[in-house]
């Protein structure tokens, strides 16, 4: 006695009493050519797909645009007015504070879409530790940072050369050195925290409100109410990498930017990471 059953592609084989025959495989897929893999996605690669959903996109171009006109904008006045009598460090803040603000928002797009465009499935079929996705989103946004912040320090050198050489400013490259590490810092901290914030919110409104509003508003509530004035010297961000800028850091200094970071920047990140490997996928 045989049976009958009905293959995906619609073609009977026959089952049972007898062998299979060239004629019964008929219609069913051939199998891939050459050996299977025996070892997952090299995390080197995963990499270099997140850092193509960050830049390589219509929404990620255009941020990365207007990022380019602001700063062009910027060094453009700097370089006309008073002559280009600007210190190096004016400079540098003409390109940093552009990509500071703007650069965390192609973080926060680079996770969110995923969600809203309804791509994280296939994402994590093709990797289905997310972990491995996780790690190299943040990994993505370091060196998308890294890049933002040496094309900062060109920009602004090139900038201050070209005031000196064409319009008789007077050299000023006189800056302490802790505000490079501010200057870099500053912009490397928010892109991982606008990555945090989409981990954890995986919706971009939200994440691109929560992002803006709520660091801003415990500012402006630190300033204003007494009561949280002494919290707010070691919570808020903006508040902590002021002495950056200024000189050198005392270690009272150190510990209030270390917990102002770990508040703003490693704890959403470190949230984000863990919902997002329990987060149901649709």
């Amino acid at each position: 006695m045989s049976t009958t059953t009905v293959t995906p592609a619609g073609a009977t084989r026959r089952t049972g009493g007898s062998a299979p025959s060239a004629q019964d495989d008929a219609g069913l897929p051939a199998s891939l050519a050459g050996p299977r893999p025996r070892t997952g996605i090299p995390f080197g690669r995963l990499v270099h797909v997140e850092l193509r959903k960050m830049l390589d996109t219509r929404a990620g171009r255009w941020l990365l645009i207007g990022i380019g006109v602001v700063i062009a904008g910027a060094l453009t006045i700097l370089f006309v007015q008073d002559g280009g009598e600007h210190p190096f460090g004016d400079y540098l803040q003409a390109t940093t504070m552009p990509m500071a603000v703007l650069l965390p928002v192609v973080g926060i797009l680079a996770v969110t879409s995923e969600w809203s465009q309804r791509t994280a499935l296939v994402t994590f079929t093709l990797e289905a530790r997310r972990v491995r996705v996780a790690s190299a989103k943040v990994v993505a946004a370091l060196l998308v940072g890294a890049s933002a912040v040496a094309t900062s320090f060109v920009l602004a050198t090139a900038t201050h050369a070209a005031a000196i050489a064409f319009r008789g400013a007077t050299g000023d490259w006189t800056m302490p050195g802790t505000a490079f590490l501010g200057a870099g810092g500053y912009v490397l901290l928010g892109l991982l925290q606008g990555v945090g914030f989409g981990m954890l919110l995986r919706n971009t409104p939200a994440a691109v409100v929560a992002y803006f509003v709520l660091p801003t508003a415990w500012s402006v509530v630190g300033s204003l109410v007494s009561q949280v004035r002494t919290a707010a010297e070691w919570l808020d961000l903006n508040r902590t990498m002021e002495p950056l800028f200024t000189g050198s850091l005392s270690g009272e200094e150190w510990a209030r930017l270390g917990t102002s970071v770990g508040l703003w920047v490693l704890l959403p990140l470190a949230a984000g990471m863990w919902w997002i490997t329990r987060a149901e996928v649709k």
